[in-house]
């Protein structure tokens, strides 16, 4: 259904709660109990404020975020409402918050935050803030003016001081040249300018930016036809840009020329490259002159800009201490007028109606909300709410707290439930880690994951109160009850793989033992452990000793070189085992909402065929499997067809139950079924799961068809059909694709490992390895790389990757 808003648009954070009230999402746990695993009761309510009244009973309501508010005025267009121009007030209090924050960030002020929530201040104390925020704008603006204008007027300055002192120097070279200095170009200027007819040169003097320079010298050459002479000195320091605050690198230059259409052209050249040109006097006493004056102003400028940027700077550190509290206050007054715009005015204009969704366990605490708003206010009319009779769908509310927001999130994520339908975050917070658990499992790993959501659960007021602004860690942080719970899940899964950091631990001792003499050993490669005895008559000692290790897989299967092929085996068949029990249990929820929603007609129609068609075939290879494991062992329970010679595969007899194909024997001494009359009876199973097919296709359409349909249900028996028909291929193709991808929790558990084992092997062995005393410095720079990549790959890229395939484990398969 269509999400609508609650009262609380905005948030408050005390003690780790968040306030929120949108659809779905978390919210305060109140003094009223309810359950966490179906959507809480809701009411629509309708409430009469007076006028006077209503900002304040809406502002507590806010602050409480549990009331969820209709809009009455869905045809109105926003700019026609009551309070809009306080809305728009409000934006413009907001757009000089953002201006301020701007300045403040630019000057790396450090704003305080203290964490709390101010209440929304009264109506009246808006003309206050406006006040106030124009106040410093303007004074702000002005001061950033004064200061653009100074620094302009500094760089103006600056331009000429490096002028005045490279003309300078220009000349001097001139004058060395004609006291008779022999250089290659000692007769360029002296003869257009002296003995060469008499004419006198005209020049001009700017600076332009380094990086135009050589498109300018270009350009003044084609135009001006190689008649010009230009001198180029670089300015060594940067020179800082008034408008943008960049440091800019720039050149002087000095264009010799002839005649005023020569002038003339090199202006229009100077001005299209954007370069400042500069009065440049022709005397020396009038350039030393100038300079000294330069140099006076400059001082002059450098006094008045430190004093500037003074103020400046006092003005935004008081701003500063005051720009967190102001933007909730502004943004609680604004979410305060955006819901009073979806009220109504009674014909008298004296009393705004309202109709609003409320959990009907905290409507008291709503009604005290009321009250208190009503007596800040100074009202002495009562606020009225009353429960109103509706058909329509109420919202979804699901009560979360800190632990259970991160798994709620992960379920809203896909979709949110409809309302009073079992909510299956609950259940996620245990199959959630522990499918995860089962792709990652390594107990070392684990417990780096575990040590790390621990940390932040210590440490958690403190790392709130710093709001950082990181989207990845707060992804993190927001996560760290379901990260603890990972890690925890991920341990005990590793201590049953035995798998921790690739390695085994020998806690209990070895379940298997080597009978064989030393000769026999030192003359074979490798040799296979016999777990059943070696002669007919049990007079010979077998290789394993009888019962097993006591808890998860003996640490033999770490040294022996048919790990894989024995893991692979075992991984393999639990997956496959969890993964019909996970979408049993999904099954089963359905039939907890058909209870409780009194749809008879879907548990017969479709939650009985579809659990039948799981369980016959895939519920049944699961049973299988186990028989498999207690019918047969090695060396057989006294009879050659319990043997291990004699146990049928699991998925070649899968394949021929479906296709009603008899099995064939492994060898001639063995049986061909796993147990007396399992030929019938898998033929039974597959056509009573046949026999599901049309069930779940035909039955609720023909059933319903002459029934009295439910407003918004499909009418048109065709359509109805149809639909019926998709949810029946769905599923029973669903069921056979989704079986095979719980396989990915085989797949990934054995990727994950032998990752972990490569990394060791490849690493780690070589720091052990040595021998030398210089062995030891050697460990110690190894293991820092084995440590960052075990953390980096195997913790983080792995975990990421396991996280995600849980996921969509539980978005598609979990159905």
């Amino acid at each position: 259904m269509e999400e609508e808003e609650y009262a609380g648009e905005y948030e408050e954070e005390e003690g780790g709660d968040q306030y929120t009230a949108m659809q779905g999402d978390a919210a305060p746990i109140t003094t009223a109990g309810g359950s966490l695993f179906r959507s809480e009761e809701m009411a629509l309510c309708q409430l009469f404020l007076q006028s006077e009244a209503a900002y304040g009973c809406v502002n507590e309501l806010g602050e409480l975020g549990l009331v969820q508010f209709r809009d009455l005025n869905p045809e109105t267009n926003a700019f026609q409402r009551k309070f809009v121009n306080e809305v728009r007030r409000c934006d413009e209090m907001e757009r000089k918050l953002r201006f301020l924050e701007k300045e403040i960030k630019k000057d790396e002020i450090p704003m305080l935050d203290t964490g709390d929530s101010p209440e929304a201040p009264q109506p009246r104390e808006m003309i206050d803030l406006e006040a106030t925020f124009e106040k410093l704008e303007h004074e702000l603006r002005e001061v950033n003016q004064n200061a653009e204008a100074l620094k302009r007027n500094f760089l103006e300055l600056t331009e000429l001081k490096h002028i005045l002192r490279k003309t300078q120097q220009f000349f001097d070279e001139q004058e060395g040249l004609e006291q008779g200095q022999v250089g290659q170009h000692q007769q360029l200027i002296q003869d257009e300018g002296g003995a060469g007819g008499g004419l006198q040169l005209g020049f001009v003097a700017g600076v332009i930016l380094r990086e135009r320079l050589p498109a300018f010298e270009k350009m003044l050459w084609r135009a001006c036809r190689g008649n010009v002479f230009l001198r180029v000195a670089e300015i060594e320091d940067p020179l800082e840009d008034p408008q943008a605050g960049d440091q800019v690198f720039k050149s002087v230059f000095v264009i010799f020329f002839q005649g005023e259409q020569l002038k003339s052209r090199v202006k229009k050249i100077c001005e299209g490259f954007r370069a400042t040109l500069y009065p440049c006097p022709d005397q020396a006493s009038d350039r030393r002159e100038m300079a000294v004056g330069v140099m006076q102003r400059l001082e002059d400028l450098n006094t008045v800009l430190g004093q500037t940027n003074d103020h400046r700077h006092r003005v935004l550190v008081a701003a500063a201490k005051n720009i967190k509290v102001w933007f909730v206050k502004v943004r609680k007054i604004k979410a305060i007028y955006h819901t009073l715009n979806y009220f109504n005015l009674d014909t008298s204009q004296k009393c705004l109606i309202a109709e609003c969704w409320i959990p009907r366990l905290d409507m008291e605490a709503i009604q005290l909300a009321l009250r208190r708003g009503t007596e800040k206010s100074g009202s002495t009319i009562a606020p009225i709410l009353n429960e109103m009779a509706t058909t329509e769908a109420p919202p979804t509310f699901f009560r979360t707290n800190k632990f259970t927001s991160a798994f709620q999130a992960l379920i809203n994520a896909y979709g949110v439930a409809t309302y009073r339908e079992a909510n299956p975050a609950v259940y996620t917070i245990i199959t959630f880690p522990f499918l995860f658990a089962i792709m990652f499992g390594d107990a070392g790993h684990g417990v780096i994951m575990f040590g790390f959501a621990f940390w932040c659960i210590l440490k958690e007021k403190q790392l709130m109160a710093r709001k950082s602004d990181n989207e990845i860690w707060n992804y993190f942080f927001s996560g760290r009850y379901l990260i603890a719970l990972m890690g925890i899940f991920s341990i005990y899964t590793g201590l049953i793989y035995n798998d921790v950091f690739s390695k085994s631990m020998n806690i209990f001792g070895s379940a298997w033992q080597v009978t064989e003499d030393k000769g026999t050993i030192l003359a074979h490669k490798t040799m296979m452990l016999q777990p059943a005895q070696k002669d007919v008559n049990g007079t010979e000692e077998s290789d394993f000793m009888g019962s097993p290790y006591p808890f998860g897989i003996d640490p033999v299967w770490q040294i022996s070189t048919n790990k894989i092929v024995f893991l692979n085996s075992f991984k393999m068949k639990v997956s496959i085992i969890i993964g019909v029990i996970h979408m049993m249990f999904g099954v089963i929820i359905s039939l907890w909402n058909n209870k409780y929603f009194a749809k008879t007609v879907n548990i017969y129609c479709e939650f009985i065929p579809q659990i039948t068609f799981l369980s016959c075939m895939f519920g049944y290879m699961a049973l299988l499997m186990f028989h498999k494991w207690t019918a047969y062992v090695a060396g057989g329970f006294g009879d050659p067809l319990t043997t291990e010679r004699c146990a049928p595969s699991i998925l070649i007899t899968f394949i021929n139950m479906v296709l009603f194909k008899d099995n064939e024997p492994d060898s001639p001494e063995c049986e061909p079924y796993m147990y007396a009359g399992q030929k019938n009876i898998q033929k039974f199973l597959v056509l009573l799961a046949v026999v599901c097919i049309p069930w779940m296709l035909l039955a609720k359409p023909l059933i319903t068809k002459n029934k009295p349909k439910a407003p918004g249900e499909e009418t048109d028996f065709t359509e109805i059909m149809i639909l019926q028909g998709i949810h029946t291929i769905e599923y029973v193709l669903g069921t056979v694709s989704h079986t095979a991808s719980y396989l990915r929790l085989w797949a990934l558990s054995l990727a994950h490992a032998q990752l972990s084992e490569v990394l060791w092997g490849m690493i780690m062995r070589i720091g052990l390895s040595s021998e030398h005393w210089s062995g030891g410095i050697l460990l110690w720079a190894i293991f820092a790389a084995w440590a960052v990549l075990t953390v980096g790959i195997l913790c983080l890229m792995e975990g990421l990757s396991a996280f995600l395939h849980t996921l969509r484990l539980h978005w598609v398969e979990f159905q």
